[in-house]
């Protein structure tokens, strides 16, 4: 799914009301000198975004910062991981400018980008309150705190079935094979870099995930790059049961659905964050810092939490998809996944071609 859009095409006439002079002055805490990014970020106009957020559930975040800083508008992208690391990494060989700031959910490409010098330092004034782990060197911060989950429709999949936890769900493919033959789907590790990602996790995390991977194959399981897809195909019954889903995406839908069951595994439940950063190509740097502060104040994440449902990382925000609601919910089998190098070690050319092999082996059911 891609979707693009000015954010001055949906901005409130009465984000003016508040009067340029006010807009000027940096926000509480912040050194008083932030004023200055403002204004530069006025006179460039706009910040170019490229997201693997939906547009749909940015919305709330772009209308809002629209509102604070009506001088910039915002042109949002929304790409799968893939596209968007091959579209900036073409952009930025070829040196005609790139996008101001990159927000993506696998973790690991955008580490990767960071470590290659790819990414503006900039010390961010909220860095006091973000979790030490969602800061990479002042090069990329996380910015949500996202269970991973499992959805499944309520009508097709019976109660005594619902897979609580990992090794529930390859006990339920190996003794009913026939039932959910074509009926599970997940992100395809193939050509969806945050399929990729989530299926190494797993490896660390679940010592049969290669035994649930061939259940996957023998079942044959239905692969797509885009969490959208598998969840319209699970609410509409053409699937049954959908791995590996962002929290944010199953509690956006389940509000709407209410057939949309989702389970936290109970064993161990990933929770990820979708890291932003500004590119060292932005041609709107200013703008670009303006953005990414936004999402990491209190207001930013606020929104993030009880607007976006994409769950916030700060531990100052209050509400279920929160922090603090997801701490709460599943207590110690939340696995955070650090943003650190050694997101790096998965993306080494050799094993990620032995990972794909296997893959391809366990995918065959065998």
């Amino acid at each position: 799914m891609r979707h693009f859009f000015a954010a001055a095409a949906i901005a409130a006439v009465a984000a003016f009301s508040t009067g340029n002079s006010a807009q000027a002055q940096a926000p509480q805490g912040y050194p008083a000198d932030y004023a200055k990014i403002i204004e530069a970020a006025k006179k460039e106009g706009k910040v170019v975004v490229y997201s693997t957020t939906d547009a749909v559930a940015a919305n709330p975040l772009v209308r809002d910062f629209q509102s604070l800083y009506p001088g910039v508008q915002v042109e949002y992208s929304d790409l799968n991981s893939t596209e968007l690391y091959n579209r900036f990494i073409a952009e930025f060989a070829a040196g005609s400018g790139t996008g101001d700031v990159l927000w993506s959910s696998a973790m690991d490409l955008q580490v990767k980008l960071a470590s290659e010098g790819k990414a503006e330092s900039y010390a961010s004034p909220e860095i006091p309150n973000l979790p030490k782990w969602s800061v990479f060197q002042n090069l990329a911060y996380g910015t949500t705190y996202e269970p991973i989950t499992f959805v499944y429709n309520k009508r097709l999949v019976p109660p005594e079935d619902v897979p609580q936890d990992h090794a529930a769900l390859l006990k339920l493919l190996e003794s009913k094979p026939d039932f959910y033959k074509g009926k599970i789907t997940a992100y395809d590790p193939e050509r969806s870099g945050v399929g990729y990602f989530f299926c190494n996790e797993d490896v660390k995390e679940f010592p049969q995930a290669w035994d649930l991977f061939k259940a996957f194959g023998k079942t044959s399981i239905k692969l797509y790059t885009s969490a959208g897809a598998m969840i319209e195909r699970v609410t509409s019954g053409e699937h049954f049961i959908a791995y590996g889903i962002f929290g944010s995406y199953a509690l956006s839908r389940s509000k709407k659905d209410p057939n949309l069951g989702i389970v936290t595994p109970k064993d161990y439940t990933l929770v990820t964050s979708r890291v932003a950063f500004i590119s060292k190509g932005a041609k709107n740097p200013n703008a670009a810092r303006l953005f990414l502060d936004y999402l990491l104040s209190k207001r930013g994440q606020d929104i993030i939490a009880n607007k976006a449902d994409l769950y916030s990382l700060r531990a100052d925000v209050e509400g279920p998809a929160t922090l603090k609601g997801v701490e709460k919910a599943i207590g110690d089998k939340a696995r955070p996944v650090a943003i650190d190098a050694k997101l790096l070690e998965g993306l080494d050319q050799t094993k990620r071609l032995d990972f794909l092999k296997k893959w391809q082996t366990a995918i065959k059911g065998q």
